[in-house]
């Protein structure tokens, strides 16, 4: 086994993934029957990796840490290379190494870059093997650090994990958050047609709101922030001016959750408007695209963000057919000097007026872009030449 150039490549692979490689290149290379690591917890063994011929430990199963081999090793009462155990005593002070029994066995601990031990890399068979020396104890040694630093990521992982869940779970139990209205002008009647609504967090760590939504993805809680806002945003529905509706974010898997539609049903749907972003992946188009036809059919508006951003958001406008595609920011900013992006979004004014859909320009910012994306003939747009987020206008 050519060890540097296996630990180049298994360090491209997962933790679980890269572990178990490690045990059956460990129990293949040794012809052992069992390769595993163990964690050392409570006076415990927990088998927390195996490979083995054939199924005799199972992933997770514990016994007493005094019963074990492991221990013994540690302490220097076994060695760490036991060609023969039944020839070595303390061995046969456990029960398991005549009852199993256990033949040859290797065994290394495995430490944390604080030092502590965080259990053993093991192997053994029934059977004695006699050819077992320095040299495969100087592999199992290096194999083990190699796993040591593997486990020391995953904890860390592990550890960044449950701190983004407390954070998100601290945001959603106190709700750590406000929503701001940006206005969605009409350019063709003069008039503000609807609002969006936007989530501002108030809890460190500083940051925009997208990266709030990141992680509460990852830490499976993304459905319910997104819920959360939108619940707090229709709060203002009444507040909002009668002509216009009101433009909420949220993702597909939220819609395809069902839950939407029973938060939405008490509302007046024809001043709702749900925008799917460009990032977020569908891979049930067509269950998606049934969740929405009935509130659809009661009014109820759909929009695709970010379009021109990516790939995905013309697959989103070609399955779903929405009643507006929100024109990128990246697409709109300088438009007056950049004629590819003029190109597009005429292009993208054709289809939608092929389609009765409607193009909404997102990142207006100086009047020079408002002038050129009238030209090109965009009914709607949105940014802050026209109105920043903020407070919904007092209705006098």
């Amino acid at each position: 086994m050519d060890v540097a150039q296996g630990l180049d490549e298994l360090a491209e692979a997962s933790t679980e993934d890269a572990l178990l490689e490690i045990l059956h290149a460990i129990r293949t290379h040794f012809g052992m029957d069992v390769a595993f690591i163990s964690e050392f917890k409570d006076e415990r063994r927990f088998f927390r990796f195996v490979d083995e011929a054939a199924p005799f430990l199972e992933v997770g199963a514990s016994d007493p840490l005094e019963e074990s081999y492991c221990k013994r090793v540690l302490e220097g009462r076994l060695p760490e290379v036991v060609p023969d155990a039944r020839q070595e005593a303390a061995a046969l002070e456990l029960a398991i190494t005549l009852e199993l029994p256990v033949g040859a066995h290797l065994s290394v601990p495995i430490r944390l870059k604080n030092g502590s031990i965080f259990g053993t890399l093991c192997c053994f068979s029934r059977q004695p093997d006699a050819t077992l020396n320095e040299r495969d104890l100087a592999m199992m040694r290096v194999l083990a650090d190699f796993a040591g630093r593997q486990l020391e990521r995953q904890r860390e992982r592990q550890e960044r994990q449950k701190s983004a869940e407390a954070r998100i779970c601290d945001v959603l139990e106190h709700r750590h958050f406000h929503i701001v209205f940006q206005p969605m002008h009409d350019l063709v009647e003069q008039r503000i047609a609807g609002y969006e609504a936007l989530s501002r967090f108030v809890v460190e760590p500083h940051r925009g709101p997208d990266k709030w939504f990141e992680e509460a993805a990852l830490v499976g809680l993304r459905e319910e922030l997104e819920l959360a806002a939108i619940e707090m945003a229709l709060e203002a529905l009444p507040a909002l001016p009668q002509a216009s509706y009101l433009s909420l974010n949220v993702s597909p898997a939220t819609i395809l959750s069902g839950r939407l539609a029973d938060l939405l049903g008490p509302y007046p749907l024809e001043r709702l408007m749900l925008e799917l972003t460009e990032h977020d992946i569908v891979e049930d188009y067509e269950g998606l695209f049934e969740a929405l036809v009935e509130m659809r059919r009661q009014g109820l508006r759909s929009a695709i963000d970010d379009a021109g951003a990516g790939y995905a958001s013309f697959r989103h406008i070609l399955h779903l057919a929405p009643n507006v595609i929100k024109l990128d920011r990246s697409l709109v900013h300088g438009i007056d000097k950049r004629s590819d992006s003029r190109a597009l979004t005429a292009a993208l004014v054709g289809f939608t007026n092929e389609t009765g859909s409607r193009l909404l320009a997102e990142g207006v910012e100086t009047q020079a872009e408002l002038e050129v994306l009238r030209d090109i003939g965009v009914r709607k747009a949105q940014g802050y030449l026209l109105g920043r987020p903020g407070q919904l206008p007092a209705q006098g």
